[in-house]
């Protein structure tokens, strides 16, 4: 999207923007000379992720903005209310707010401490609602306000709150903050919008997530900074309260072509869809069994699953028992229902059907068509968890780790 210098002039209160995508809008706003508060926490470099506020702070120099780097935790009220002080201190108000930053654990009831649950609402919902409040009496003085939160739209679907409920509840918080700010200060004057993105984003997070190859099914946060350039250079009277997906955005803007914020343009075609959206031109049927609704299916995979366990036990080996070190159990429903494991932490792995001898470390529960398909190559891990075709209880990270093994064994099944 081209630059309108829209922007021009303008303050941008950014949290979480020493990187990802809150750094690439900060970078999209300040082509168009635009003030942007960086308030992250990251001051010093961290040894397994990129950035600090002050790299962020000369990125921005150096693409036509001015920049002011502020240590920002946004679970604390001092920070927050210093950074904006010295915002408009500096730059004379604040016209524009992002809440970017966020924390994510992608882990059931019994896997969630409290601790992790506590950060997630915390910085999600807490630190979106005290940003937002604290910044309120700049955003009234100004003409041209918005409130951008980078949340999903609020669906009340159960596959998106069984795998990981913790989370889910924070993320939507920061939604709700949309949905009733939005009503609040529509009299103000106030846009107040959400933006979430339809495929997984190659960010920090995503890689920890899912691994180094993440880029093969993602897009850049380019696009995400495109689309919420569109938003913030609108008028804000004219929209307020909505949901919005960052293709539909820039579709709606005229760009039709996205396979440019493609990581791997080849597979433009075949990216993993992200979490609380479903995939482009879903049909009623894909819809329906997101629900739990029963849909027809053509043909059976009827003894395929014991074939398939025995060529993997077949292949087993020390070397793969060393690289992987998890015992997985396997609850598969549909056509071939029944329960498998796949041993590969003890001797020189076992797998076969019922529940393993030793305690799994993941569960992934499934039907069997998209079973075989994971194993046989047609589905990854990664995006059936993404796309709720997979659900996985226990060390979400061991779980991941059969993306690997299955690649392996990919050319010998």
């Amino acid at each position: 999207m081209i630059n309108s210098g829209k922007l021009a002039g303008r303050t941008l209160f950014i949290t979480g923007a020493s990187r990802g995508i809150g750094k690439e809008i900060a970078l999209k706003a300040a082509r168009d000379g635009a003030n942007i508060v960086v308030a992250a926490k990251t001051a010093e470099p961290h040894p397994k992720l990129p950035g600090t506020i002050y790299s962020a702070a000369e990125e921005i120099e150096k693409a036509g903005g001015r920049a002011h780097p502020c240590i920002v935790d946004v679970r604390d009220e001092v920070q927050v209310r210093t950074a904006i002080q010295e915002a408009v201190a500096k730059f004379g108000g604040i016209d524009i707010v992002v809440n970017n930053a966020s924390a994510i654990s992608l882990t059931n009831t019994p896997n969630t401490d409290m601790k992790r649950y506590d950060l997630m609402h915390n910085i999600n919902t807490r630190g979106t609602f005290l940003v937002s409040k604290e910044c309120l009496p700049y955003l009234k003085k100004s003409n041209h306000a918005h409130i951008l939160n980078i949340s999903p739209p609020l669906s009340m679907l159960p596959k998106w709150f069984g795998p990981h409920v913790a989370y889910t509840m924070a993320k939507y918080g920061m939604s709700m903050c949309v949905l009733g700010m939005a009503e609040e200060f529509k009299n103000d004057g106030i846009a107040v919008n959400a933006l979430w993105p339809r495929t997984a984003i190659l960010t920090a997070a995503i890689e920890m997530l899912t691994g180094s190859e993440s880029a093969q099914w993602s897009r850049k946060p380019e696009i995400m900074a495109d689309a919420a350039y569109a938003i913030l250079s609108r008028e804000p009277k004219q929209f307020t309260g909505q949901f919005f997906v960052d293709d539909e955005v820039l579709e709606a803007a005229g760009i039709k072509d996205l396979k440019r914020y493609a990581c791997v343009p080849e597979n433009a075609d075949n990216l993993m869809v992200d979490f609380f959206v479903e995939a482009k031109g879903a049909t009623a049927e894909t819809l329906a069994a997101a629900a739990g609704a029963s849909t027809p299916t053509a043909g059976s995979d009827s003894g395929k699953i014991p074939q398939l366990f025995q060529k993997i036990e077949s292949l087993l080996s020390t070397e793969i028992v060393s690289k992987t070190q998890a015992v997985f159990q396997f609850n598969i429903s549909g056509a071939e229902q029944g329960t498998w494991y796949l041993d590969l932490k003890n001797g020189s792995g076992s797998c076969g059907s019922g529940t393993p001898p030793a305690t799994p470390d993941a569960t992934l529960t499934m039907n069997s068509t998209n079973f075989f398909d994971m194993f046989s190559g047609k589905l990854k891990a990664a995006p059936a968890y993404m796309t709720g075709k997979l659900k996985i209880s226990g060390d979400f990270q061991k779980a991941l780790k059969l993306e690997k093994l299955m690649k392996a064994l990919k050319s010998k099944l």
